[in-house]
């Protein structure tokens, strides 16, 4: 479950984590000094943060849209006065830290030409008016990364959207809760009614933002393996526990052969998973920039937790249908989350049917689908 889906005490304690991972330079460990970071390299980012997942470390995805995806963005295209600005705020475990990411709208989802969220600029600042929805985080973030229409007269939105930052703080923002099948909250909608924001708050250039918009969604979508894959070591770990522990007939789950099977098939499916990740690792080490393979890996990953979710609900049988908060849960309801929580997954980053089209067009070069 991310963190953003926790109650309030739940949040308060893995920003107390976050804390201290921030004053060790762990929480952002890849950044640079200068902006609170720890100039780790890409493979030293990736074993602490799968072991990180794997050990349910609380804090190290704080408000993961920072961490994970603004923050890298804003230090490929924010000028020096942003980056010295939010960079270190993100790297300090601080709530004033804490972003959301704007993108999808009620008839937009991941096709951005049907944007409608305008920004228009009046002297010094932008005048911002529209609705976003699916916005993780927003009841918890303090800024927001928000993609929207500079220039309305131009239907191309290549020619026509901006990235701009909003203080969450601003007058005009309505936030509500979209409350996901796993009963928590983790999405919201977004109202922006005559939000003023500095013109200063545009990152790169006016009319620029979809060029800014395809790296941020390779690096959004790089940035959830490593967690994903930890988390899914961890509960097969306990699946193959469970199997071993309990019995049927006088016999161990373990012993019976479609259990066996199934299981060796996740392990090989986690492991393939790590695969994919170190390649792009391996890559961006030598200085190329990921691009098929980020949607490649953001696909699989979703594959691969709903086959773990739908394997151990096999596994538990009858169990899997009590309330995951149920004194009968078995292994403390995870499962039952697992599963809930992926139809919000699946879409998070762009929906699997997206992340086909993209592996389509840029690895087999096939004919762009629209």
């Amino acid at each position: 479950m991310l963190e953003e889906e926790s109650a309030d005490e739940d949040w308060e304690f893995s920003l107390s984590i976050s804390k201290k991972l921030a004053d060790k330079g762990w929480l952002c460990m890849g950044w640079p000094e200068q902006y609170g970071g720890s100039n780790a390299s890409y493979w030293e980012q990736f074993a602490y943060l799968e072991e990180a997942g794997y050990h349910e470390i609380p804090g190290t995805g704080m408000g993961i849209s920072g961490t994970g995806i603004n923050g890298p963005s804003l230090m490929l295209f924010g000028n020096e006065d942003q980056k010295k600005k939010y960079l270190p705020l993100i790297a300090s475990g601080d709530p004033d830290g804490i972003w959301c990411t704007a993108y999808s709208e009620p008839d937009s989802g991941s096709d951005y030409n049907k944007i409608k969220t305008t920004a228009i600029r009046s002297g010094d600042e932008y005048v911002i008016n529209g609705q976003k929805v699916w916005t993780s985080c927003a009841h918890r973030a303090r800024w927001c990364w928000l993609a929207c229409k500079t220039d309305p007269s131009i239907s191309k939105i290549h020619k026509s959207m901006s990235i701009i930052i909003v203080d969450m703080k601003s007058p005009g923002i309505t936030t509500r809760p979209l409350v996901n099948l796993a009963g928590v909250h983790s999405f919201n909608e977004l109202f922006f009614d005559n939000v003023r924001v500095p013109a200063s708050n545009l990152v790169g250039e006016e009319n620029k933002g979809f060029y800014m918009l395809i790296p941020a969604l390779a690096i959004e979508r790089l940035s959830m393996a490593p967690h994903i894959l930890g988390n899914g070591r961890r509960l097969m770990d306990m699946l193959v526990r469970y199997a071993r522990e309990t019995y049927d007939k006088g016999q161990p789950l373990s012993a019976n052969q479609v259990v066996r099977n199934k299981l060796a098939e996740r392990a090989i499916e986690l492991e393939t998973l790590r695969t994919f990740g170190l390649e792009i690792m391996w890559k961006m080490s030598t200085g190329k920039m990921p691009g098929y393979e980020a949607a490649r890996n953001k696909l699989y990953s979703n594959l691969v937790t709903e086959n773990l979710a739908k394997t151990g609900l096999e596994i538990i049988g009858a169990y899997s249908q009590v309330s995951p908060d149920s004194k009968w849960a078995k292994l403390k309801g995870r499962l039952q989350n697992l599963y809930l929580l992926n139809a919000g997954w699946f879409s998070a980053a762009g929906t699997i049917e997206i992340q086909k089209n993209v592996i389509g067009q840029f690895k087999l070069g096939l004919p762009r689908p629209y």
